[in-house]
């Protein structure tokens, strides 16, 4: 099966509009007045999504983190454009991409990937001797490759520089490209340190027979590695760099890397530079404390960082304005004092660098899961992201561009929350205000955003990770988000019953599903075979692929004013994609932290090629919120993972994924392999109430004696939360927390709808206002299903819901 959609505004037939109409529009613009339109579209169009680069003539080059470079025309028009060779256990993997400022001329691209080399696919062991480590230690690779004729020549690479990694570990490879007005080349790097045995605080263990991956300090704040650093260097035409004047530590100075402009990072998963004024914006992701505590450090923090000037920005002593943690002896438990974040000393024993570092820079703006009331505006934040400063230009005919109210303006963009925020600052940096330009629910649809950029039109370009973890999201896309006032164009959406297979191949296709903003009729016409002749001009037309090959099918839709939106889809002929599914575990089966979970992946080739057990791949992953870790990684058909929570709670809203996937060998020369993959989802035994998908009639409500510190409020007759997806294998009942100011109620535990089939029912007496336990048994009615607890009782109020457990 495939679907695409796209949307555009470029062709022929779009009105123009100068740039006196674009500055007269500028003070009234409003997010009604912007339209998203879809490039590409699809694991098959973007993969995982990474990095994004937008090209002079409006054309897109985007990564994804297997090392596949793909390039995507303004026709929606998605190929191939190269496949570098890099380890993805964990993060790593090809992380981004970026032009060279003359790319015009010189038509180079530069990359920041994990190279393969002969590292083990298996984890790292968490305790052990230098050499049980020795093996895990690899570097990720900063070079420069020539794009010509639609791909990206892998033989013309330049390698320019290492960052040495300890591998086999999560986490926290950030990895961002940009380069600033003088020409010099910023790179962001994470601090490649596993944050999840140190209970959501700082990760400084210094006992001598722990993975390094465990101590921030040997990497983050040393002033001797390139680790949780931004980067800025001066690349030259021979791939060979040197460091500009004003980096943080001159060149010589000992125990220091001159490469080094700022650091003290975390995950410094995504920055910018306004080029015409200088300044780095800068986003750092946080680690997850669920509060703060007296004897480790502050509740979780992230940061947005306006850099001005070379500095050490705290991580892993100080974080947000300047908040420290507290010395934490792994071994012993014990707490010491509070780090000087004026005076910061890192005397660490895997410290290769300066023990006295500079002076902790307080973030510009700093946010918590629960937000941040000085910055109410912005609500909560797990991952925030640092997008472009817009430069309105008025002598740019662009029907599309972004008017003139947004010139200068800091573009924050958040990739769980999904929002676009600009925000507007003075030359020191106060604020002066935080707009919204989408929440991702509005006139947006967006799922998780993980990299922007402006166009050569004025257009925002919008990378969308999509909701499924490590590839085979079906919403991950490639969007441009446009200035479109008034009639604005129709998008095209291709539906099929095949995307790929041997020949001859008949593909039913459908664009019923274009829509038009104004509801006008739209007229249609297909190009099976990209040969630039209409082939079809039937909503849903039928074509027989008699060759083999890959061929971009476009549809057109054209509403009557003659704006037209674009939708292509790539059909292989000659090979047909495997499809994989778990036979074991079941989507939604209920683990708790320890757990040994056998999983089992049934793999197909339509095609009859034997099937390679050997090149499976499959991920064990932690979701939390609304980003996820890799924890583990195996090859083969079958095999076992052992659940780990990675230090987080049942007050946080984690799950587990195990992902699946496989390319197979074509049997049709010329005609390449394809890639098929599954996902499932894993739910915690224990979970707090107010983590639900959907509900009816209820509220959330802050409550000091939840384990949470949030309650399910607002309970009467007839209202419902729900829960998806879990299987009920091996669960026996289910333990709810609750508290009763009257006389109570019951709580239902139904599936598949409120009204579904009843498995269990627990009852809810009058317990004074005090929490207590009271249990549901439950009969199994085997497979997944959704589940609704729906709440019963005679008057309102019944009670308050804190959380349940299932065993």
């Amino acid at each position: 099966m495939g679907v695409a959609m796209v949307g555009s505004t470029t062709s022929a037939h779009a009105r123009t509009q100068t740039s006196d109409t674009t500055a007269a529009a500028a003070s009234t613009a409003a997010t009604s007045d912007f339209q998203q339109v879809t490039l590409a579209k699809g694991p098959d169009q973007v993969g995982e999504p990474m990095g994004l680069a937008v090209l002079p003539d409006g054309s897109a080059l985007h990564s994804s983190r297997d090392g596949t470079v793909y390039h995507t025309t303004l026709d929606g028009l998605t190929d191939v454009a190269a496949k570098l060779s890099v380890y993805t256990h964990d993060e790593d993997g090809l992380q981004t991409i970026a032009l060279d400022p003359h790319f015009a001329k010189n038509h180079w691209v530069y990359a920041y990937y994990a190279p393969k080399l002969d590292t083990p696919m298996s984890n790292a062991p968490d305790n052990g001797t230098a050499a049980d480590f020795a093996p895990y230690k690899g570097y990720n690779q900063l070079s420069r490759f020539t794009f010509t004729g639609g791909k990206l020549d892998l033989s013309s690479e330049k390698k320019i520089m290492r960052v040495n990694t300890d591998r086999g570990q999560c986490c926290h490879v950030a990895g961002d490209m940009h380069f600033d007005g003088n020409g010099n080349l910023l790179l962001s790097t994470g601090d490649d340190s596993n944050p999840f045995a140190s209970d959501g605080y700082d990760p400084i263990d210094r006992r001598p027979d722990r993975n390094p991956v465990y101590d921030a300090e040997r990497s983050t704040a040393n002033t001797n590695d390139l680790r949780g650093k931004l980067l800025r260097i001066k690349v030259h035409n021979d791939g060979t760099y040197t460091t500009p004047d004003g980096n943080l530590f001159p060149k010589g100075t000992p125990k220091t890397r001159p490469e080094i402009y700022a650091m003290g990072f975390r995950n410094p998963f995504r920055f910018n530079v306004d080029k015409k004024t200088g300044v780095v914006y800068l986003a750092d992701y946080g680690p997850d404390a669920g509060s703060a505590n007296p004897l480790r450090g502050p509740e979780n923090t992230v940061e947005y960082d306006r850099i001005t000037k070379a500095g050490y920005f705290g991580w892993p002593y100080c974080i947000g304005n300047n908040t420290p943690y507290t010395e934490y002896d792994f071994a012993t438990g014990k707490s010491g004092k509070t780090f000087d974040c004026a005076h910061p000393v890192n005397d660490a024993p895997l410290n290769t660098g300066q023990q006295n570092l500079p002076p902790a820079q307080p973030a510009w703006i700093w946010n918590h899961y629960a937000g941040n009331p000085q910055f109410p505006q912005l609500g909560g934040q797990g991952a925030p992201m640092a997008g472009p400063v817009y430069q309105y230009d008025s002598s740019l005919n662009s029907s599309v561009k972004f008017p003139q109210s947004y010139d200068g303006k800091f573009f924050a963009y958040e990739f769980s929350r999904h929002w676009i925020k600009p925000i507007t600052s003075d030359s020191d940096g106060k604020i002066q205000s935080i707009d919204t330009l989408t929440d991702g629910n509005d006139w947006a649809k967006l799922v998780e955003p993980i990299d922007t950029e402006f166009g050569p039109d004025g257009s925002l370009y919008v990378l969308d990770y999509g909701s499924a973890w490590f590839g085979g999201s079906l919403d991950a896309a490639l969007y441009k988000i446009e200035y479109s006032p008034g009639d604005k164009a129709p998008t095209a959406v291709i539906k099929t019953d095949a995307s790929s297979g041997k020949a001859p191949l008949a593909v039913q296709f459908d664009g019923t599903g274009s829509t038009d903003p104004e509801n006008d009729k739209l007229t249609y016409a297909w190009d099976f075979d990209n040969d630039g002749k209409v082939d079809s001009t039937s909503p849903n037309p039928t074509f027989t692929y008699t060759s083999n090959g890959q061929y971009h099918a476009k549809l057109t839709v054209t509403d009557p004013s003659g704006r037209t939106g674009v939708a292509a889809l790539l059909v292989t002929v000659g090979n047909t994609a495997p499809v994989l599914s778990f036979a074991q575990p079941p989507n939604g089966l209920t683990f708790k932290d320890g757990d040994q979970v056998a999983w089992k992946i049934n793999v197909t080739d339509p095609d009859g090629t034997p099937v390679d057990c050997s090149k499976v791949q499959v991920n064990y992953s932690l979701g939390h919120d609304m980003h996820s870790h890799n924890l583990a990684q195996a090859t083969g058909c079958s095999g076992t993972f052992s659940m780990t929570t990675a230090g987080h709670t049942d007050a946080d809203d984690f799950y587990g994924i195990f992902t699946a996937s496989y390319t197979d060998t074509s049997p049709t020369a010329g005609v390449p392999g394809l890639t098929g993959t599954t996902q499932i989802v894993l739910q915690p035994k224990g979970r707090q109430a107010d983590f639900f998908r959907t509900q009816s009639g209820v509220q959330t409500s802050s409550d000091a004696n939840a384990q949470g510190r949030v309650a399910v409020t607002s309970i009467d007759n007839g209202d419902w939360i729900e829960f998806d997806p879990y299987d009920l294998q091996g669960v026996s009942k289910i333990d709810f927390r609750a508290a009763s100011s009257g006389s109570g109620g019951t709580i239902e535990v139904h599936t598949d709808a409120p009204d579904g089939p009843l498995v269990g029912t627990a009852t809810v007496g009058a317990t004074s206002g005090a929490y207590t336990t009271v249990s549901a048994p439950v009969t199994d009615p085997g497979g997944t299903h959704k589940l609704y607890f729906v709440f019963k009782g005679g008057s309102s109020d019944l009670f308050r819901l804190d959380s349940f457990t299932m065993s």
